[in-house]
């Protein structure tokens, strides 16, 4: 085999691994942050309030996100935003007291892709 031979061989295996493996990586890592904030604002919602609100009876609402976070990497999603936190008159809706959203990978508020603990 000569040189051309190989670098044509390595040539199209760049080509079939930029074009057939690159998207499928790239899909399964935007699928991991989504899975990362909706865990998160469901462990705000679910066992961090809960825990909090046992540890402070009689007060309604946390001050922020970090007074209740155990998280060690802080209160910011996958995309850099901090998570939201709706309490007391800013809850979501009448039967959740507490909730905590990410605002999604466009990082604006009430679009598509906002990640919340109540749905």
């Amino acid at each position: 085999m000569t040189m051309l031979e190989i670098m044509i061989v390595l040539a199209i295996l760049a080509l079939v691994m930029g074009l057939v493996i690159g998207p499928k990586v790239l899909a399964h890592y935007h699928d991991s942050e989504r899975r990362i904030a909706r865990l998160a604002v469901h462990q705000y919602a679910d066992q961090d309030y809960p825990a909090w609100e046992v540890e402070h009876p009689g007060a309604q609402c946390p001050d922020n996100l970090a007074a209740i976070s155990k998280s060690p990497d802080g209160d910011v999603d996958p995309w850099g935003t901090d998570y939201k936190m709706y309490c007391g008159t800013t809850a979501p809706r009448d039967d959740v007291a507490f909730g905590a959203a990410s605002f999604g990978e466009d990082r604006r508020e009430a679009t598509t892709d906002d990640i919340r603990s109540w749905r």
